[in-house]
């Protein structure tokens, strides 16, 4: 080779190799490591004193991240309603009480949103139905005996779409895919007990569902199995009364419990209602209603002439986007969706609320290619880029709800989602963030403190690695230790 080709080379070789930091060489072993030669990765790390960029790959390519996405409707809601936000939820009669104390109308519900109603996060098991009896006690001091007319729960002013854009299938019905309702109970969750025969592959019979849910049906195909664990799912469009179950269970199990969603909250409400009110002995004439089967479309104009009797406020929005995020809680992060919705338009429906945080966000960080499609993540048509994740990180960090958002982040090694990533190493407690996983997709976004002093954000999305989802753990866990100690 000519020699003074050789020279200008081999400056540009040094000048490349002096120019790669540790977290860009931590970087490329993480990328060209067995199980992800063809996956696809956005990276990116800054430093938020100065919004300068580090390290990054394909930092603008926008993917699916699964629950990291809550960063965004958490971070929404908080910035729009305030920590001390709370839903409510409203009791109205549009009758009069006559002297032997007849209600001759209807108990009408308006729904506002509040996810905490009888929630397990916030409720010992016995006591998640208490506030149904502070609104009987209420009913009784008015004077209230008897109802002529019924009960109607109207969530109406949230929609009835049931389920976001890009759910699919084998998430409607389960646990964790609980639509959100102007009026949820409970968190929406319906418990199925199964007894497992002691031989294998016969068929398990439901000995109770909790709660009792008026003309649910259930296909029960979910047989013994040996093993440990279980891998038995329920599966049920919104509103529908038919529910699948499933898969298998271990044999010889006794009251196994597996958790599905409510099919209709809002009808499933006013029957919990209504069976409080006749267990304290106010009697109901007519049958259940909903703002659904009533096709209402209800507003402040339409409660003016009828009587508000109770008003109830929800937990405060701060200690639920902490569950939201520490938990990881899909049908919270749904609800922070509905809530922003609702509250600047009217409109709770989580279309409503996508579009306010779309424009919310397209006017603060570089958000002409974001697309949220729910508040969860478990939306598929979600796709974010590290880049997107890391200007919110840094909007968040200068936020006047900054310790709030902070907080309700789990930390490496200590809490939440994120209680046993880098547990012992030098990342321990030095990492606030996020986690997301679905199949074949994990990703991680928030905020790292280095050990020479320097605060980072971070954001890595990982979708279509072929090594099991335990092995890209180890080997992203190997990236942030690096990070840790830029």
């Amino acid at each position: 080779m000519n020699k003074l080709l050789l020279i200008p080379l081999l400056t540009l070789i040094q000048t490349f190799s002096f120019s790669q930091n540790s977290i860009d060489n931590a970087f490329n072993i993480f990328k060209e490591s067995s199980g992800l030669e063809n996956a696809s990765i956005s990276f990116q790390v800054i430093d938020l004193s100065n919004s300068s960029e580090i390290s990054s790959y394909n930092s603008n390519t926008v993917l699916p991240t699964a629950s990291t996405a809550k960063l965004f409707s958490t971070a929404t809601a908080l910035d729009i309603l305030g920590p001390d936000y709370q839903a409510k939820t409203r009791v109205y009669s549009d009758g009069e009480i006559d002297s032997l104390g007849t209600l001759n109308g209807n108990l009408w519900i308006r729904g506002g949103g509040d996810p905490s109603l009888g929630s397990k996060y916030f409720n010992n098991p016995s006591e998640r139905l208490n506030f149904f009896q502070k609104w009987i006690d209420t009913l009784k001091q008015k004077g209230i005996k008897k109802i002529a007319g019924t009960v109607i729960a109207d969530a109406s002013e949230f929609g009835y779409e049931g389920a976001p854009n890009g759910w699919s299938w084998v998430d409607m019905g389960n646990y964790y895919g609980a639509g959100p309702s102007g009026l949820t109970l409970q968190d929406n969750l319906l418990e199925v007990y199964f007894s497992v025969p002691s031989r294998t592959g016969l068929l398990s019979t439901i000995n109770k569902i909790y709660p009792e849910v008026p003309n649910m049906t259930f296909q029960n195909q979910v047989i013994s199995a040996n093993g440990g664990g279980y891998n038995a799912y329920i599966y049920g469009a919104p509103f529908s009364m038919d529910r699948f179950v499933t898969g298998t269970l271990p044999a010889g199990s006794n009251n196994f419990l597996v958790k599905g969603s409510i099919p209709d909250p809002e009808l499933q409400f006013a029957y919990e209602f209504k069976k409080a009110l006749l267990n304290a002995n106010i009697s109901v004439d007519g049958e259940l209603k909903t703002g659904r089967y009533l096709q209402l479309n209800s507003s402040d104009e339409s409660y003016k002439n009828k009587t508000l009797i109770i008003s109830h406020l929800g937990e405060k929005l701060n200690s639920i986007i902490e569950y939201t995020n520490m938990r990881s809680v899909n049908l919270f992060a749904e609800h922070m969706i509905n809530l922003i919705g609702y509250e600047k338009t009217g409109n709770g429906s989580t279309s409503s609320g996508l579009k306010v945080l779309d424009d919310y966000w397209a006017q603060k960080i570089k958000a002409k290619s974001l697309f949220v499609n729910d508040g969860s993540g478990l939306s598929r048509s979600n796709a974010i880029s590290a880049e997107q994740f890391n200007l919110l990180m840094a909007y968040m960090n200068s936020s006047k709800y900054s310790k709030e958002f902070k907080k309700s982040l789990p930390v490496s090694g200590v809490s939440g989602t994120m209680v046993n990533i880098c547990k012992g190493t030098v990342a321990h407690n030095r990492i606030q963030a996020k986690s997301g996983s679905m199949t074949r997709i994990k990703s991680y976004a928030g905020y790292i403190n280095t050990t020479n002093g320097k605060q980072l954000a971070f954001s890595l999305i990982v979708n279509n690695a072929t090594c099991s989802s335990a092995s890209l753990t180890d080997k992203m866990e190997l990236l942030f230790t690096k990070i840790a100690t830029y």
